[in-house]
């Protein structure tokens, strides 16, 4: 299937987008779909950051004033360390060299991949799920759900084994 969609992109600009958690699961996802890069213009590859709510006060407990800003700098700071391993990680893990594209937002994961899919505009959206049954998906959400639903291009799902 990979290779048929592969075959039908190859004449357009072909801008590929790929989601990383930067877990095992999400590269081997992406490693079964190697053969579309090939014929990739431009590849992307984005990891998402959860949102930092300054409303939320961070620490042990027990303090009479809210969160500085230096510790908003700091959780920022850290979460951007954590995103860029994970890109690193999956970049190496499948040997993207260096003509792919690293990139982070920050956000709902599938609202995010989904705004980001558009903007660039990307000709395909390439990510893993774990294949979690209807219940469970049902209580914590599914990303590659959200994405399939509202992605503006096509979007290739490979599951994995949880």
């Amino acid at each position: 299937m990979v290779t048929r969609l592969a075959a039908r992109l190859v004449d357009m600009n072909m801008t590929v987008l790929l989601c990383t958690d930067g877990s095992d699961a999400a590269i081997e996802a992406l490693q079964a779909c190697r053969p579309l890069l090939a014929s990739a213009d431009r590849t992307v590859l984005v990891t998402v950051q959860s949102p930092v709510d300054p409303d939320v006060e961070v620490g042990a407990g027990f303090t009479l004033v809210a969160s500085s800003t230096d510790q908003d700098e700091q959780i920022v700071t850290s979460g951007d360390r954590l995103a860029k391993r994970h890109l690193d990680r999956t970049a190496a893990a499948l040997d993207l060299g260096d003509d792919v594209e690293l990139t982070s937002v920050v956000g709902r994961p599938g609202k995010a991949i989904c705004e980001l899919a558009a903007s660039l505009p990307a000709s395909v959206v390439v990510m893993g799920t774990s294949g979690r049954g209807g219940v469970r998906r049902a209580f914590v959400g599914s990303t590659s759900d959200h994405v399939i639903r509202h992605a503006v291009c096509p979007v290739l799902v490979q599951a994995v084994g949880d």
